[in-house]
């Protein structure tokens, strides 16, 4: 099972950090041990860790509406999001 990392910018750190949306859109996908990080020297720069069980089930989500939607949600600024795999 591959640990991701998720990095990108948001629009408001601790609306982001409170957000149940993370468990809801990636917990159906089998997504597990998610883990948030934030810059303490930017506030608009956060990711998350977490271990994906089907890497084509997250990458087929991460182009659906109800993704958008969630990210919309919680301020992710969507072009800056960067993934990337364990090796």
């Amino acid at each position: 099972m591959p640990t991701v990392i998720g990095h990108h910018d948001v629009k408001d750190q601790k609306h982001w950090l409170a957000s149940p949306k993370r468990e809801e859109v990636f917990g159906p996908l089998g997504v597990t041990n998610i883990r948030t990080f934030v810059d303490p020297q930017n506030p608009t720069r956060a990711a998350v860790l977490m271990d994906v069980a089907d890497m084509d089930a997250l990458m087929a989500a991460m182009q659906t509406e109800a993704m958008v939607e969630a990210m919309a949600y919680d301020g992710v600024v969507g072009d800056t999001l960067v993934i990337l795999v364990e090796a």
